[in-house]
C-alpha cells in the first residue's frame, strides 16, 4: 500500500499541468455545491424566520365551550417537561372590541401578555418605538396603523366596547410595529391582568403560545403535547398553517439536492475519463512496474490514491472558492438599504458532508481506471510500447 501511494504521488507530479487541471475541476464542482446548498439553505432560514421567527409556531387553546383555559400554570409545567426542543412558552387572554373615532368603528384584538415572557416569542420590547411597555391596569399599546387611522397620541385615552357589551375605558401608553399591516392595525397589547378584567376571565387564559428550537419538527412536537396533555384542548402549528410556504421550501431543497447531484455526476465522470487516460499514457510504466513483480491489487492502489488524492485537493480547494463565492454574493446582492439580499448561512455539518462527497466521488471514479490498470498485461504493453 505504501508502494502504491509513492507511485500515485509520482504519477501525479509527473503531469503537473494535468493534475491541476483536474483538481480545478473538482474545486469547481465543490464550490458550486457549497454556494448552491448556502445559498438556498440562507434563503429558507430568512424566509422562515421572517414568517414564523417572531410569532407562536405551536398554539394551545380550549376545545370547550366558554374558550378559556383553567390552571394554566400546572399545564404550562406539563409542556416545558413534555420535550425539551420547547425554548420559548408564554399565555395569553385574548378577546374582540370595538373602538369608534370620526363615527367610524374599529374591530380590535386585545391581547393581554406576560410581557416579559411574550417578548421572548414577539420580540415586543425593540418593536416599541415611542412611549413604554404596558404595567398598571388599563395601558395598553397600539399598532402603526391603528395609531394613525385613530390619530392617537402618548397618555390618550380611549373607550373600547368588549364583545360583552360593556364599555371600558383604557389609556395608550406605547405605539409597536410589528412588522406585519394587519397585526399594527387591529391587536391591542396589554398586560395579562388588564384583558382578564375586561373580559372577565377571572384567573383563565385562552391560549398558550410557544416556540421550537426545530422548526421543522413543529407539528410532532405538538402531537407529544396533544397526547399529554389529553382532550379540551385544540393545538395548531405553524406548518398546518404555510402549507404552501413548507411547499415553496420543499421544492426549493429538491431543485437544489438535483443542481448538487449533477454537479457530482459531472466530477465524476470528468475525473474518470481523464483517469482513464492516465491509465494509457503511463501503460508502459505500469507494464515494467509488472515484469517487476508488483501485483494487479498495486497497480490498483495507485489510481486509487491518485482519485483520493486529487479529491482531497480539489475539496479543500472548492470550499475555500465556495465560501469566498458566497461572501462574495452577499457583498454585491445587497438591498437599497446595504442589507444582503440573502444573508450568508455557513453550515459546518452541510460543508463537511460536501467534503466527503467529493472525496468519496473522486474515488468512485478512480475504480474504472483502476480496474482497467490490474488487467494491463506486461508482455502485451511491453511488446507494443
Amino acid at each position: 500500500m505504501k508502494l502504491a501511494f509513492k507511485i500515485a504521488v509520482r504519477f501525479l507530479k509527473s503531469n503537473k499541468g494535468q493534475t491541476i487541471l483536474i483538481a480545478l475541476g473538482i474545486a469547481v464542482g465543490v464550490s458550486v455545491q457549497i454556494f448552491i446548498g448556502s445559498l438556498i439553505q440562507g434563503l429558507q432560514k430568512d424566509l422562515v424566520d421572517s414568517t414564523i421567527g417572531n410569532s407562536s409556531q405551536i398554539t394551545i387553546t380550549s376545545d370547550s365551550n366558554d374558550s378559556v383555559i383553567s390552571n394554566y400554570d400546572e399545564k404550562v409545567k406539563t409542556i416545558k417537561n413534555t420535550d425539551n426542543r420547547i425554548k420559548n412558552i408564554s399565555v395569553a387572554a385574548d378577546g374582540p372590541a370595538l373602538t369608534r373615532s370620526d363615527k367610524k368603528d374599529y374591530s380590535l384584538l386585545i391581547r393581554g401578555l406576560n410581557i416579559d415572557s411574550a417578548n421572548d416569542i414577539y420580540d415586543i420590547n425593540k418593536r416599541i418605538y415611542e412611549g413604554k411597555k404596558p404595567k398598571g391596569n388599563g395601558e395598553v399599546l397600539i399598532g402603526k396603523v391603528l395609531k394613525e387611522e385613530l390619530n392617537a397620541d402618548l397618555n390618550e385615552t380611549i373607550d373600547v366596547v368588549t364583545n360583552s357589551g360593556k364599555t371600558k375605558e383604557i389609556k395608550i401608553v406605547g405605539f409597536f410595529d410589528l412588522g406585519v399591516a394587519t397585526i399594527n392595525e387591529s391587536w391591542m397589547i396589554t398586560t395579562l391582568e388588564t384583558a382578564q378584567n375586561l373580559f372577565e376571565f377571572n384567573d383563565d387564559i385562552t391560549s398558550i403560545e410557544m416556540q421550537v428550537e426545530e422548526v421543522f419538527q413543529a407539528d410532532v412536537i405538538a402531537n407529544k403535547i396533544k397526547d399529554t396533555l389529553g382532550e379540551n384542548i385544540k393545538i395548531t402549528n405553524w406548518k398546518a398553517q404555510n402549507e404552501e410556504l413548507l411547499s415553496g421550501l420543499n421544492g426549493q431543497s429538491i431543485s437544489s439536492i438535483m443542481i448538487q447531484v449533477f454537479v457530482i455526476i459531472s466530477v465524476v465522470l470528468g475525473i474518470a475519463s481523464v483517469l482513464a487516460i492516465t491509465v494509457i499514457q503511463k501503460s508502459k510504466q505500469l507494464g515494467i512496474l509488472k515484469a517487476m513483480g508488483i501485483k494487479d491489487k498495486t497497480a490498483s492502489l495507485i489510481f486509487l490514491f491518485e482519485g483520493l488524492l486529487l479529491g482531497i485537493i480539489g475539496a479543500i480547494l472548492g470550499v475555500a472558492l465556495g465560501l469566498f463565492i458566497s461572501y462574495m454574493f452577499t457583498q454585491f446582492a445587497v438591498n437599497p438599504d446595504g442589507s444582503p439580499v440573502v444573508a450568508l448561512y455557513i453550515d459546518p455539518i452541510f460543508i463537511v458532508i460536501s467534503t466527503f462527497i467529493a472525496i468519496a466521488a473522486a474515488v468512485i471514479a478512480a475504480l474504472i481506471p483502476a480496474r482497467r490498470s490490474s488487467k494491463l498485461s506486461p508482455i502485451e504493453v511491453i511488446r507494443n510500447g
